[in-house]
């Protein structure tokens, strides 16, 4: 585990939990969560701290970024030239190249377009960003992503902010087949074993916000989240035992010394 870094873009990260930094109680406890979470990659909604949107003001000034990875994102964009634009007002205000791609016209469920993903991340990518697109859980588009140039693929585990979990893991799988750049399993997750579950199956890391946030102790839970990251990154290194349609004793059979029955009385 000690050599076991995610790399992203060229850069390599020893933690595979990406943070959140939406809905908190306040700046303080958002700090304490991402410390105790180890997080070294968070995100932030460009657009709603240039809004100064409730919890988003000030945002930027409340977290050293010297010691996380800025990686701005285009929530509340509803088209692509909508995300294209606020990617680039995102590096102007905060001279990073990357960006999380979020391109959501569903208000209601808040579900990815993946015409108007693909199509402002050819432009980003073009233009030199780090594109790390939010998407459903389809392998083709993973693959158009990847041959377009992003630096990962970030597959939705079920809808933003449901706490749902794992409800797509299937289709999660077809993605992981084949994948030539980081999977990162985001939104819906709930609580750590959902991310462990994500990891064992081969993701390469998760991003969470809500779970962490709207913990009754987002310290603790985000704490929890690093551990069962790790746990489920330890578990896919290590190999499951296979899986039989009958059980198998724990115990060798061979050698075990048998009592001989017991005599009947006739």
């Amino acid at each position: 585990m000690h050599n076991d870094s995610l790399t992203i873009a060229g850069k390599p990260f020893s933690s595979r939990l990406m943070l959140g930094t939406g809905k908190y109680p306040d700046f303080s406890v958002m700090r304490e969560a991402i410390e105790a979470s180890g997080a070294e990659i968070v995100t932030v909604s460009i657009r709603r701290v240039e809004l100064k949107s409730a919890g988003h003001d000030g945002l930027l000034d409340a977290l050293d970024w010297d010691r996380y990875q800025l990686l701005p994102n285009t929530a509340g964009c509803r088209t692509a030239a909508e995300a294209v634009r606020v990617a680039k007002l995102a590096r102007a205000t905060t001279g990073t190249n990357w960006v999380k791609l979020e391109v959501i016209p569903d208000a209601r469920y808040l579900l990815p377009d993946s015409t108007g993903t693909l199509r402002a991340a050819e432009e980003l990518v073009d233009e030199g960003f780090t594109v790390l697109p939010y998407v459903q859980p389809d392998a083709v588009l993973a693959r158009q992503l990847e041959a377009a140039g992003c630096a990962t693929v970030m597959p939705l585990a079920s809808p933003i902010g449901s706490g749902r979990g794992l409800q797509n893991s299937a289709l999660i799988a077809t993605v992981l087949d084949g994948a030539r750049v980081p999977i990162v399993v985001d939104a819906g997750l709930g609580v750590p074993s959902e991310a462990a579950a994500a990891l064992e199956m081969g993701a390469d890391a998760v991003l969470v916000n809500t779970a962490v946030a709207e913990a009754r102790d987002p310290v603790a839970m985000a704490q929890a989240f690093a551990l069962g990251v790790r746990a489920g990154r330890m578990a896919y290194l290590a190999g499951r035992m296979q899986v039989r349609a009958t059980s198998s004793p724990s115990s060798p059979e061979m050698g075990v010394v048998r009592l001989p029955d017991p005599e009947v009385p006739t």
